[in-house]
């Protein structure tokens, strides 16, 4: 009953901004893995945002003026036989109990019934997603209203995308939300607490994923929120690897990025640790710049900063550290300014969090960068990866062997506070004393 009454406060937000609109919202689609196989389903992010509802071929409509129906559910109707297979549907009984509805229709009606939620409003809200019949059936309905308007002189005479209004929105986290994602990144930090015992040279880095992934399913919660990242050796250089196919050997670095979803709410965390359990001189030296530049960039995480500002101070300490380390040649600021440390450090300092891993919401508006608000949560995640096949930026010098192979990232969820922020991942170590001494 929380979280229903959760997702009634949202609608009712949602609701006062979009006034005399009305807002559609379409369920995701089912997604086939081969033949008749299905992946496991996963809701629309926006559509459980303000709904709650899970089940797959539904639409959601919030129509504030309508002065019976605001939250209107269209949904599949129920199917013993098929029931057989996936389980029980709720029943438009159920569904309107159970998600607090105005009123629930079966899919099959939602041409004849839709027309009256839109034919009083000034805009209709819809994004335009995957779903590109369903898009059409939109386009057709918002067509039937505009070719009535000359007559009437009411009816929605735009479309806006729906994100404009609600992603605004999903980036302030509600203390719900806060919550869940607590109990996320507490059963993540306990997964890679437990993996961290397990690695070993000669095992395999699948067999480190097995380990994270026992503990997340252990303990309740939903599923990875992302393919689980155990990179080894010169694979840790390789932002998105997930073959974690390879087998771990003495001084080697393995890269672990993984975090579980739990109630629909995700963690991610990364951290990089030796295999033999003691850094390399030339690892130490990276992974130090490094936690320094997370360091100095979480240090900016406060409402009055920018998005921006942090980013820059991570590439500051990287820049200025890889020309200590003569990896790079030249001023600092030059040196930013050419962009000549993106062969190294090719991606931003973090992603927003939320609902998705990389959560809607923009970074910066025009020319100006987003400031942070208390309740924005974003990852803080800056690396070094010097590969094998790592070419340096024009001008630069060549990179010596004993630098190739090494890639390291840092990573922590963060949230903005009204007096700074908080890291919610803190209680996994991170420091070189720290990891050396586990």
């Amino acid at each position: 009953m929380k979280m229903k009454e959760e997702h009634r406060q949202r609608r009712e937000r949602f609701m006062k901004m979009i006034s005399n609109s009305t807002a559609v919202f379409r369920s995701s689609p089912v997604a086939i893995m081969h033949n008749d196989v299905e992946y496991p389903y996963r809701q629309d992010s926006d559509f459980f945002y303000l709904t709650g509802y899970k089940e797959p071929e539904a639409v959601a409509v919030i129509a504030p003026h309508h002065d019976k129906h605001q939250f209107v559910l269209f949904i599949q109707p129920e199917n013993p036989d098929q029931e057989i297979w996936t389980g029980k549907r709720p029943s438009v009984e159920e569904a309107k109990e159970v998600y607090g509805a105005d009123e629930v229709f079966l899919i099959t009606e939602i041409d004849e019934k839709l027309p009256q939620y839109l034919e009083n409003a000034d805009k209709i809200y819809y994004h335009f997603g995957r779903d590109r019949a369903f898009n059409e059936k939109v386009l057709r309905h918002w067509q039937l209203q505009i070719n009535k308007y000359p007559k009437r002189g009411k009816g929605p005479i735009a479309i806006q995308d729906s994100g404009t209004i609600l992603h605004p929105m999903r980036m302030v986290k509600s203390r719900a939300e806060i919550d869940l994602m607590r109990k996320a990144i507490a059963i993540s930090i306990e997964a890679h607490t437990h993996a961290r015992k397990t690695i070993r040279p000669g095992c395999y880095e699948y067999e480190i994923q097995a380990e994270i992934e026992y503990v997340f399913r252990r303990n309740g919660a939903d599923s990875p929120a992302y393919p689980t990242i155990v990179a080894s050796g010169p694979k840790s250089c390789i932002l998105h690897y997930t073959e974690n196919n390879r087998q771990l050997r003495d001084n080697d670095l393995i890269l672990i990025d993984a975090g579980c979803s739990y109630g629909y709410y995700p963690a991610d965390i990364t951290r990089t640790i030796p295999v033999s359990g003691k850094f390399t001189p030339e690892q130490k030296a990276i992974y130090e710049i490094v936690l320094e530049a997370q360091k100095q960039a979480i240090a900016k995480v406060r409402p009055e900063n920018t998005y921006q500002r942090a980013t820059e101070t991570a590439v500051r300490v990287i820049t200025k550290g890889l020309v200590e380390l003569g990896i790079l040649s030249g001023d600092v600021e030059e040196l930013i300014n050419e962009e000549k440390y993106k062969p190294f450090f090719m991606h931003r300092i973090g992603h927003w969090i939320g609902l998705d891993v990389h959560d809607v919401g923009l970074y910066q508006k025009g020319e100006a960068s987003k400031q942070f608000q208390p309740g924005n949560m974003l990852t803080v995640e800056p690396g070094i990866y010097i590969g094998p096949d790592t070419q340096p930026a024009e001008g630069q010098p060549g990179i010596e062997e004993k630098w190739r192979g090494i890639g390291i990232r840092i990573e922590d969820d963060v949230l903005v506070t009204t007096e700074g922020h908080e890291v919610l991942t803190s209680a996994l170590p991170k420091s070189v004393d720290e990891i050396e001494q586990f």
